[in-house]
């Protein structure tokens, strides 16, 4: 053992002994007080010097000290009071004896000696003075019942560090040399293992400089005082508001329970689980009172031994708690529960469960505590605290602190809970809401993603990819503000609306219009009046795989993404326009020509936005993932996401939709401009049934004349020159359209028994798949599609 103040070895006699009793160290004090050399004695068996029976020491014994007759070399016998220590040995190898009695300083002090003035030997403080050589000099009665060591001046001259033979006295030697040094007092605080204690406990030394008349600093007095319990206190309050940062860190029921296991071991208890109600067996919401049998799921649970053995469930397992187990009595008794195996206070449970029993017997567990998880009025399961490595029993103290920490989890858990069911609501409510598969067109193909906000919540984005008629395509994004199940429920409306607007085929810039008037609509009804209360932003895009044109219009949405056949991706430039919701400006449409396999990528700004970088960087991104896309879109979103969302948890909700264009080949449209003669109707149907004949469609001749016939024949009677007859067909539709330059478009009515006309629509309608019409800048175009079957082998 190193020693950090140099002092007179041969002033005490002392010697070591290993756990057989060989004598491995034998200092010049030893050959002074019983006359053998080192060489005589070391390696040889202690009971050789021994002049009468050797002590008989208690089981577990760290330290003994007492009157022992030893043999001198010249025969003689000695009574010499000898202090013995158990201390660990070099390198861990073993526990051995330390022997040591003092050789000199057992005179009195001199009347007018300072250090045999300095103490008051009747103060209940543990008074000790030690002098310049730091050798104890006098101690009152408090320090020497503190010590375990007799006050009759035996003890008078032993070194500081052979008094204190913790590992903490050359520690505390370091204080007493520098007192002794600077003349000033000081306080230090440790935590060690004083006289017959079993456990270390945390102590105050006061240590003040002891001087003469003349003002020489001659000694040192200490006084020490157990601050055990104030230690305790504040490492429970420390405990507390760690509790109250590191439980709650996620809106996450199972990770917040085993959070206040993490919380709780070993700081309170050796093994802690938490037990959880499912509340589907309430009616989805936890009860007030439990009644038994009660079934408890695991959610969490830690231990001090590695892979958590005393472990009966693990995590998501259930089991049925009849009334007489802790967890039960807890839940049932609204209150903590404290047992005691040797009490027997749960042996009918143990009884019953003999798993749990083997563990009690196995771990040697021997307290246990079960506290109620209660949280506003509620009852969302039960924390269990068991004991087996620290050999102490609950005591209150603990109670209260495991109820507060447990309190502060409660509320943590029901907020996750609540945060789960509503998160897990609005999901539901947004995967009903957002297409579950994009329909399969002839202008393009798509692939979609959509990532709900990790903590925040889902939000209102949506996507969508709409057919229209003339095989055309619609495709939207569009964002909410806000999240949670009010902003999914605007999203469904608002995607509602984009599908009744974009029905009636209306343009870009128009269908924003009408979509933010109802924006406008939508805030009223859910403020107080002000624009504020419910906002969002759009892009609509209408392509057509005929004239390969895509015409795009955006409020306030971030602006499309696009990557040419064999080109780079870049930015679209869409006059932006402002958000839906400010109600009475203006949209501006884009016209854009698209080659055939370009691909669009439309999105919402939470995909491209996050805390560690702004929209820029993140398109920036975008347009790099974007530029590897080998020929499919599926793996070119998920590209995406991993390049601009690594971690899946996104603050704000994201939408990806990508699409790729495909034309229509000129030889799949046929176009026929209509003379405004009745009598030539009868040629244009011929026509029309050669043109099928080439396209192979024959099958399908008879429903299109008498469709072509109606809608031409109703122009010419009723609409505007120049009247244009289109057909376009992919592998599944055939459409017939018929345009004119009057704007009113036909009803379809139903005529009466004895009109000459007015069945013209109702029979295009019984004949085809859907019908309808669309207005253009000059007049309107009226269309039906008839599906298609291949012919029978």
């Amino acid at each position: 053992m190193s020693r950090v103040y140099p002092f007179d070895e041969a002033a005490t006699a002392r010697a070591v002994l290993d756990d057989d009793g060989t004598l491995v160290e034998w200092n010049e004090g030893a050959r002074r007080l019983l006359g053998h050399p080192a060489d005589a004695v070391v390696g040889r068996p202690a009971a050789r010097l021994l002049a009468g029976p050797a002590p008989r020491l208690p089981a577990g014994a760290r330290r003994w000290h007492g009157t022992l007759g030893l043999r001198h070399r010249d025969g003689r016998s000695l009574e010499v009071w000898l202090l013995a220590q158990r201390l660990p040995g070099p390198d861990g190898a073993g526990d051995r004896w330390v022997l040591v009695t003092p050789l000199t300083g057992t005179e009195p002090p001199a009347e007018d000696d300072p250090l045999g003035e300095a103490g008051l030997v009747q103060s209940p403080c543990a008074l000790a003075v030690y002098d310049e050589d730091l050798r104890l000099r006098r101690m009152n009665d408090a320090m020497a019942t503190l010590c375990g060591l007799p006050e009759d001046g035996r003890t008078r001259g032993l070194h500081f560090t052979e008094v204190v033979g913790e590992p903490q006295g050359e520690e505390l030697a370091r204080g007493i040399h520098e007192v002794l040094e600077s003349g000033r007092p000081r306080d230090v605080r440790t935590f060690m293992r004083v006289g017959g204690a079993q456990r270390p406990q945390a102590w105050l030394v006061r240590m003040t400089p002891v001087k003469d008349r003349a003002g020489r600093v001659r000694g040192v007095c200490l006084a020490v005082h157990d601050v055990s319990e104030n230690h305790r206190a504040r490492q429970r309050l420390q405990l507390v508001n760690e509790a109250s940062v590191r439980i709650g860190t996620t809106l996450d029921v199972t990770r917040t329970a085993q959070e206040l296991a993490d919380m709780c071991v070993p700081a309170l208890a050796d093994f802690v689980t938490v037990d959880l109600l499912d509340p589907e067996e309430y009616g989805g919401e936890p009860p007030a009172r439990v009644t038994t049998p009660v079934t408890l799921r695991r959610a969490a649970h830690l231990s001090v031994l590695d892979g958590v053995p005393e472990a009966v469930l693990k995590p998501g397992q259930n089991e049925r708690y009849p009334a007489g187990s802790p967890q039960a009595d807890a839940l049932t008794a609204g209150r903590t529960i404290t047992a005691s195996m040797a009490a027997g206070d749960i042996n009918p449970w143990l009884n019953w469960n003999s798993a749990r029993a083997r563990q009690v017997r196995s771990f040697g567990i021997h307290s246990t505590m079960a506290v109620p998880v209660r949280a506003r009025g509620l009852t969302l399961g039960v924390a269990v605290f068991t004991r087996h490595r620290r050999p102490e029993g609950f005591a209150p103290d603990d109670r209260l602190l495991a109820e507060e920490i447990t309190n502060r989890a409660a509320v943590c858990i029901d907020n996750a809970r609540r945060y789960s069911r509503e998160r897990e609501t609005a999901l539901a409510l947004q995967r009903s809401l957002l297409p579950r598969t994009l329909p399969r067109t002839a202008a393009l193909e798509a692939s979609s993603r959509y990532l709900p906000a990790a903590r925040a919540g889902v939000g209102g984005d949506w996507f969508d990819v709409i057919p229209l008629s003339g095989l055309r395509v619609a495709m939207v994004v569009g964002d909410v503000v806000g999240h949670g199940i009010q902003a999914s429920a605007t999203m469904g409306r608002l995607r509602t609306a984009v599908r009744t607007l974009a029905d009636i085929d209306l343009a870009p810039d128009e269908l924003l219009t009408h979509l933010d008037d109802l924006v406008v609509r939508l805030a009223e009804e859910a403020g107080d009046g002000s624009t504020g209360e419910v906002g969002a932003t759009c892009l609509y895009a209408v392509y057509d795989p005929v004239s390969r044109c895509c015409t795009l219009a955006r409020a306030g949405h971030p602006p499309p993404v696009l990557l040419p056949p064999g080109g780079r991706p870049h930015q679209l430039e869409v006059p932006a326009g402002p958000p839906l919701g400010l109600g009475g400006l203006p949209f501006e449409s884009t016209e854009v020509e698209l080659a055939e396999g370009t691909v669009l990528a439309l999105y919402t700004d939470g995909l491209v936005k996050c805390r560690a970088r702004d929209a820029d960087a993140g398109r920036g991104l975008l347009c790099r993932a974007l530029e590897a896309y080998a020929g499919s879109l599926d793996a070119c979103c998920d590209r995406i996401l991993h390049a601009l969302l690594p971690s899946g948890n996104v603050s704000d909700d994201a939408a990806l939709l990508l699409a790729r264009t495909q034309g229509l080949p000129a030889s799949q449209v046929a176009t026929w401009d209509i003379p405004a003669d009745p009598a030539l109707v009868a040629p244009i149907r011929k026509q029309v049934v050669e043109q099928l004949d080439a396209w192979g469609l024959s099958e399908a001749a008879f429903t299109t004349e008498l469709v072509v016939s109606e809608l031409v024949t109703n122009a010419i009677r009723y609409g505007a020159h120049p009247i244009r007859l289109r057909l376009i067909h992919d592998a599944a539709t055939l459409i017939c359209e018929v345009s004119d330059n009057n704007p009113t478009a036909p009803h379809l009515r139903r005529a009466k028994t004895f009109d000459e006309g007015g069945r013209g629509l109702l029979l295009v309608a019984q004949l085809t798949q859907r019908w309808g019409s669309r207005h253009g800048s000059n007049g309107k175009t009226i269309w039906a599609e008839l599906p298609l079957y291949e012919e029978e082998q």
